[in-house]
């Protein structure tokens, strides 16, 4: 059984007499473990995707399976207890607390969640403990990145979500983000979901969900995924 299903799901927004469509009935599955890239354009739902299999925003209608959990059919209390104990969260602008150190932030994650992981670890596994009591605003955007990253692998999540992780980042540090989410999913069998603008990145993806205008246009398993050191755009 798949850990993440889609059935048909729909997310509409009315705005007046305007009924717009993000999500327009669609489909898809990702297995325990996968790294899966969700990819298209401005406005082709990736997002709204994200944001509602994180538990962040609901559906209209359809079906998500998360595990065990059918999460549409969630109440809010639970919905808390999904995003506090099954999601990591790494976002394009870190959302680090800027009067918090990076080991700080880290430590308020793993106080709202089952087993977490030690935040001296977490640091280790993203190469910044000598950056542990440094402010968000004493490191590169590259380094908050990684902090925020710690945090979200800190909370042992069952999914790991990323919305543009490297779209505030050059080119090189980026490169280092995406190499660092790969060597995650591997090393830990951690599902990470990765949603990117970027089709020149899907190569590195066990999974990749191809979206245009609210619809999943392809879903197909990369056979042969590749490193991110292999990957040039």
């Amino acid at each position: 059984m798949s850990l993440v299903e889609f059935e048909n799901v729909r997310k509409e927004y009315i705005m007046g007499e305007v009924t717009i469509n993000a999500v327009d009935g669609i489909d898809f599955n990702i297995e325990e473990g996968e790294f899966a890239v969700v990819v298209g354009t401005s406005g082709a739902g990736k997002t709204t995707v994200l944001n509602i299999l994180g538990g962040m925003d609901s559906a209209t209608s359809g079906t998500i399976r998360v595990g065990d959990k059918n999460i549409t059919s969630l109440s809010d209390k639970e919905l808390i207890n999904y995003r506090r104990y099954d999601i990591g969260f790494v976002f394009q602008f870190y959302n680090l607390i800027p009067n918090l150190t990076a080991k700080e932030n880290i430590e308020l994650a793993t106080q709202i969640c089952e087993n977490p992981m030690d935040t001296e670890k977490a640091l280790s596994a993203v190469g910044l403990s000598e950056r542990a009591n440094n402010f968000p605003a004493q490191l590169s955007g590259g380094e908050q990145q990684r902090v925020s990253i710690a945090r979200a692998l800190a909370k042992r999540p069952k999914l790991l979500l990323c919305d543009e992780p490297t779209g505030a980042l050059d080119y090189n540090t980026g490169r280092s983000i995406l190499k660092l989410l790969q060597d995650t999913c591997r090393e830990e069998k951690m599902t990470v979901v990765l949603i990117t603008h970027n089709s020149a990145i899907t190569p590195m993806a066990d999974r990749i969900i191809r979206m245009k205008s609210g619809k999943v246009i392809e879903n197909r398993v990369n056979e042969n995924p590749k490193n991110v050191e292999e990957i040039e755009w």
